[in-house]
């Protein structure tokens, strides 16, 4: 037999161009849109994985690459932070209690993989954190009384620009002089600044139900939504939403669940209230949707019944509690399920013991650098 007519063995030579090839294919275009725990494990890959994954770059790329709802944050009952992983082989954090904070915290918001967290002592300062790489920092304090339930929003946008994290966080506190001011944190700046607009109106909003889309950030209250345009810094009262506030398709939406299936709305006029008498605009405009619910998860969560500030649309015991392109979070008392609009599929998410008075924050698995 002629040897040299043989052909070589690809397979069992790790040296060949051939596997080199693949390995930095994966290494260089695949690796970023993987989310952080699946990272981990890829750095017992090899030595060159794990330099790459390791390095600021490469979590700069990770960041803008991967955007994928991950999980949720919450309280326990007994109030210490915990997390829901949507799948726990993919997405998870090393610390869910967060004692790598230099206090015990309240879970306030989250956006893009940064987490809002508020202290319990003192002035019940703000900090800003990865929860996946434990860093961390503590904003100065706010000029006004942010009230011991703080409805804040944060604000951050990866740009392959900006190596640091550069976020705002808005919140809406009470005024003395009735309704509600705002207050803006520019990481950018590093300070608050009060734009000076009022709110007015005898109504209560509810401060874990804010969602920011495209430059206005929302909150349901007990007369409607509560909007704050950060471009023209003024705040307008809009319609009750049918549901809870949440994203789709880079627009505001509602939702709620009637009988098997999800009732998606979205935002179509914010002038609806001043338009002439017998006017056809209306500020919500359900879309039509085949999105069916699993008859189960649609036995166990709350149908949709006329507004009720105590928390309806699942800021209280039951129902829509997130939306966002392409994922819903639905809860009926402790037990929770999701539902993938892509690939119309439901998961139970198990039972968990919440406590009642807490938000529950969508996570994004990510390497953001503070």
């Amino acid at each position: 037999m002629d040897k040299g007519k043989m052909r070589p063995n690809f397979y069992g030579n790790n040296n060949c161009k051939m596997y080199l090839d693949l390995k930095d294919i994966i290494r260089e275009n695949a690796l970023r849109y993987l989310p952080a725990k699946s990272l981990f494990r890829c750095t017992g890959v090899c030595r060159e994985w794990e330099l790459q994954i390791s390095t600021p770059f490469f979590a700069h790329n990770q960041s803008n690459s991967f955007h994928s709802t991950s999980g949720f944050f919450y309280q326990t009952q007994a109030g210490v932070p915990s997390f829901m992983s949507l799948d726990p082989m993919a997405y998870g954090v090393p610390d869910p209690p967060l004692t790598f904070l230099p206090e015990p915290v309240d879970i306030r918001a989250s956006c893009n993989g940064l987490l809002c967290c508020q202290g319990r002592t003192g002035y019940r300062a703000y900090y800003i954190c990865n929860p996946v790489t434990k860093r961390w920092k503590e904003l100065p304090k706010p000029g006004a009384d942010h009230g011991p339930d703080p409805a804040v929003v944060l604000l951050f946008e990866p740009s392959l620009l900006n190596f640091i994290a550069n976020y705002k966080l808005v919140c809406a506190f009470p005024s003395e002089l009735g309704g509600y001011e705002f207050d803006i944190y520019s990481s950018e700046k590093g300070s608050w600044r009060n734009p000076g607009e009022i709110c007015f109106g005898d109504w209560k909003l509810l401060p874990k139900s804010g969602v920011h889309v495209n430059g206005t950030v929302y909150w349901l209250s007990s007369q409607g939504v509560i909007a704050f345009d950060l471009t023209s810094e003024r705040s307008q009262l809009l319609s009750s939403a049918p549901g809870a506030l949440g994203m789709m398709s880079g627009k505001l939406c509602a939702a709620y669940v009637r009988g098997q299936r999800l009732v998606v709305s979205l935002l179509s006029n914010t002038h609806s209230n001043t338009m002439r008498l017998h006017s056809d605009a209306r500020t919500w405009v359900e879309i039509q949707s085949d999105i069916n619910l699993d008859p189960t998860v649609a036995a166990e969560s709350y149908s949709y019944t006329p507004y009720h500030f105590s928390g309806r649309y699942g800021h209280g015991s039951g129902g829509v509690v997130f939306i966002g392109d392409d994922m819903v979070l639905l809860r009926n008392g402790n037990k929770f399920y999701s539902y993938d609009m892509k690939k119309k599929a439901s998961n139970s998410l198990g039972e968990v013991n919440i406590d009642s008075d807490a938000g529950i924050v969508v996570y994004v698995n990510s390497l953001v650098e503070l």
